[in-house]
């Protein structure tokens, strides 16, 4: 019997593992799940083409991170072959301050092609706690 790799198990499949890596963090092994043309655009239009610099950029705001991840979705693009892949829930580490946190809010959008993310899109609330804890947020939290 031919066996056919349902694309979108394996395209959130691909994701995951790519999320893990980045969480160790270990940006090479990030780096196998992307593609040579990979673009990563953080909020605030932050644009990285490589896990290694989205990893440096971490690296300034927190002095940890991680993801606890509470959804997968993915969806076939059937025109393109394309996997739109939807990954949310809640960072947790600590700030560079020393004070840690554990429900800041992310959603990530990828597009996995042949195998290989091609494009991320990252949002999450770290702006807003950043700007809470100095004073500066127009509403509380």
């Amino acid at each position: 019997m031919d066996q056919q790799i349902d694309p979108v198990i394996a395209a959130k499949n691909i994701v995951e593992s790519y999320l893990e890596r980045s969480m160790v963090p270990d940006p090479e092994g990030a780096a196998v799940y992307v593609s040579d043309d990979f673009k990563l655009v953080f909020t605030g239009g932050r644009q990285f083409s490589v896990p290694a610099e989205s990893a440096a950029f971490n690296a300034k705001r927190y002095a940890w991170v991680k993801k606890k991840f509470l959804r997968t979705d993915a969806a076939l693009d059937e025109e393109t072959g394309d996997v739109h892949v939807y990954n949310t829930g809640y960072l947790f580490g600590e700030w560079k301050d020393g004070s840690t946190f554990e429900t800041n809010r992310y959603m990530d959008k990828f597009v996995v092609r042949n195998g290989k993310i091609i494009s991320t899109d990252v949002w999450n609330d770290s702006a807003e706690i950043i700007l809470h804890k100095a004073g500066l947020a127009e509403a509380d939290l």
